[in-house]
């Protein structure tokens, strides 16, 4: 018997050490590992949310978080830019990182491009390899003039600002005009200049000369020489003149033409003769040559 009861122990013993085994071999709880390697930090949020305080305005939020109050109200569909204390405001901060970083990598691209004697905006634009409209745009210009030495940005995201709207006015170069003292010791009166107009041509009449021209006439570019587009600007009333008896830039009124622009010169336009822009050939060709009374009115 005493026999047995001894096998019995060792069999028991011995099955209790496997189970201890298997059961040690078993994974641990979730509890007993590193937490480190279960519960990774959440990756940074693409978006927020503000909770609206007594006070607060659309504005301000927008102003707190550096964003647009119109970004606030597309991201959160509202209708209006009123709210209420508690309301969520949700604020999307990975389209705000790539926003900054687009308008961060524009600034640091932005190139900049000093005007030179005898430059006009078409010819800066086309140096460059870019549009017109982006040019004035970029430069937010509504003078037609521009001078030596003016800085001018000739790079950035393209406009959508049309040339039409703005180039109703030639842009041309005018040297920066000395000191009065230097313009009367360097410049002595020759036969050109006293047959040039007075300063103040305002309100001048005078007979001329008047022919005219196409934007698609033969080695024509359509861009006159102060950078008006006439192709893309068929309707727009030009002229072009000898600038020693009309002023680039003036309002001019043309008898049997209208109001035009002085803003084109030509190589056989010398002295009392004028060259006037029509859109289509067989109109120019039935205006001939002709004697008409013009008035420069500025």
């Amino acid at each position: 018997m005493k026999k047995y009861i001894i096998v019995f122990a060792i069999i028991s013993a011995l099955a209790i050490s496997f189970v201890s085994e298997q059961v040690s071999a078993l994974p641990l709880p979730i509890s007993e590992f590193d937490s480190d390697l279960v519960f990774q930090p959440d990756p940074e949020p693409s978006s927020i949310i503000y909770k609206v305080q007594p006070g607060d305005t659309l504005w301000a939020i927008a102003e707190k978080k550096d964003v647009s109050v119109k970004d606030l109200i597309v991201w959160n569909e509202l209708n209006s830019s009123l709210i209420h204390p508690d309301q969520k405001i949700m604020i999307k901060t990975e389209e705000v990182k790539e926003v900054k970083a687009k308008e961060s990598k524009a600034k640091k691209e932005v190139k900049k491009y000093i005007v030179k004697k005898g430059d006009t905006l078409s010819k800066i634009a086309k140096d460059h390899d870019i549009s017109l409209n982006d040019l004035i745009a970029w430069n937010q210009i509504t003078s037609y003039l521009i001078y030596p030495n003016d800085q001018l940005t000739v790079s950035g995201e393209k406009s959508s600002i049309a040339v039409a709207n703005i180039e109703l006015h030639p842009t041309r170069i005018k040297s920066q005009p000395p000191p009065p003292t230097a313009k009367a010791e360097t410049k002595a009166p020759t036969a050109t200049v006293a047959k040039a107009p007075p300063t103040s041509t305002s309100g001048r009449e005078m007979t001329m000369t008047a022919t005219a021209y196409t934007a698609y006439c033969e080695g024509c570019s359509g861009i006159t020489y102060t950078g008006i587009d006439l192709r893309s600007n068929p309707n727009q009333k030009v002229i072009a003149v000898d600038p020693r008896v009309i002023p680039l830039g003036s309002r001019v009124w043309v008898e049997g033409y209208g109001e035009a622009i002085a803003g084109d010169i030509g190589g056989a336009i010398k002295g009392n003769i004028i060259d006037v822009f029509i859109q289509h050939k067989a109109d120019a060709l039935n205006w001939g040559r002709r004697t008409v009374k013009i008035k420069i009115l500025d």
